[in-house]
């Protein structure tokens, strides 16, 4: 294969991989739906190479898994896999937060103000998935912000399931609170002190880790008919 065509292929799989990621993250492709690379490909204008590499750097990133004469999957984390996420992705955007305070201008605080708002606004209106595209902006904007490329290459391998899986599979998830646990964030971040964004930012994941055990709890409970824990407030 002449090497410009192999770069050329290369190229479109991360088109492929960028398209495919978005509309599992938009809810087109929920957890555990079946992703058929020749109608992705007709879709996308493309052959199956491309949309199979695409699917491989998925799979890699922990989004899809594929199955022997079954195809590919949007994956479904379990929630011991998901609170794993959630300790490393605290240790990420801590590190994160404490490199941004240096650079933040009055203009990064105000458009992570209006992520926070935009949440409350998506919860509100019951529009989960804008919901979870402000939350995800929010946080990469932090970690954006850190001017490290390496930590933003690493936070990306984590976000991606676990903002599918809060969003589509988690039942009786409060959005508002969701929306309201980053409010402490923000007001830490506005302070520019890194020690104490950092500890909000490591509270922030603890309190989603406890309020999402306590639904799965309820979940298991009610499925079983046993009595229910109290439900989060």
């Amino acid at each position: 294969m002449p090497r410009d065509a192999a770069i050329s292929r290369s190229v479109l799989s991360d088109q492929v991989k960028d398209r495919l990621l978005q509309a599992i993250l938009a809810g087109r492709y929920p957890p555990g739906a079946r992703i058929v690379e020749t109608r992705v490909a007709r879709e996308l204008g493309t052959s199956q190479a491309p949309v199979r590499e695409a699917l491989r750097d998925l799979e890699a990133l922990g989004v899809v898994e594929t199955t022997a004469f079954r195809g590919a999957r949007v994956r479904r984390p379990s929630a011991a896999e998901l609170l794993e996420g959630f300790t490393v992705r605290a240790a990420l955007e801590s590190l994160g937060a404490r490199l941004a305070i240096p650079r933040l201008t009055d203009d990064d605080i105000g458009a992570l103000a209006a992520y926070v708002e935009e949440m409350r606004r998506s919860a509100d209106a019951g529009d989960f998935h804008a919901e979870a595209t402000a939350d995800a902006a929010f946080h990469g904007r932090i970690v954006e912000l850190a001017g490290n490329a390496t930590l933003q290459r690493v936070w990306k391998t984590l976000e991606p399931f676990s903002r599918t899986y809060i969003t589509m599979v988690v039942p009786g998830v409060d959005r508002r609170r969701i929306a309201e646990l980053h409010a402490p964030v923000l007001a830490a971040l506005r302070l520019r002190d890194a020690s104490v964004a950092a500890t909000v930012i490591h509270d922030h994941f603890a309190d989603t880790a406890a309020m999402l055990t306590r639904l799965w709890a309820s979940t298991a409970a009610r499925t079983s008919g046993e009595a229910s824990p109290e439900p989060v407030a």
